[in-house]
């Protein structure tokens, strides 16, 4: 099932369920689909490649938002986060954990040969790639420094 029709499924239990806090986070992810389909070039259709890169630029957000927050003392923004975050989660892949993450720039390192911290760019230009959608970027350079060092 696509996304959008997912997304409008769960819409309609969100609203019988009376469920705010799942309706305010999918309604703006619908409202993101409906963005990206209207971006020059889209033609009212969008990739899951797309929908895949919008949904962590989200979840990004609000993992910014959450941070501030968290600083501020505003436990209550701050939970309105944790549920939009866990929203958003439901419909990006399976996160790798640290391990998994190191052991994939394990191999990267090896195959290019990288063998100071000045390799680094090449090193994350391969790894954002073929780990994108499964590891957040900054998880990702924090452990290429680290094995890079």
């Amino acid at each position: 099932m696509a996304l959008e029709q997912q997304i409008m499924a769960e819409m309609k239990d969100a609203m019988k369920a009376k469920n705010e806090g799942v309706l305010r986070s999918l309604r703006a992810i619908k409202a993101e689909i409906i963005k990206a389909k209207t971006d020059p070039g889209a033609n009212g259709e969008i990739d899951e490649a797309t929908e895949q890169k919008f949904l962590q630029k989200m979840m990004k957000q609000r993992k910014d938002s959450l941070e501030i927050f968290e600083q501020q003392g505003r436990a209550d923004l701050a939970e309105k986060e944790k549920e939009e975050m866990a929203v958003i989660e439901r419909f990006l892949p399976k996160q790798m954990t640290a391990e998994e993450i190191k052991t994939a720039v394990q191999a990267i390192i090896t195959e290019t040969g990288a063998s100071s911290a000045a390799d680094m760019g090449k090193v994350m230009g391969i790894a954002s790639k073929q780990l994108a959608g499964k590891a957040d970027g900054k998880t990702i350079s924090g452990i290429v420094k680290e094995l890079l060092a």
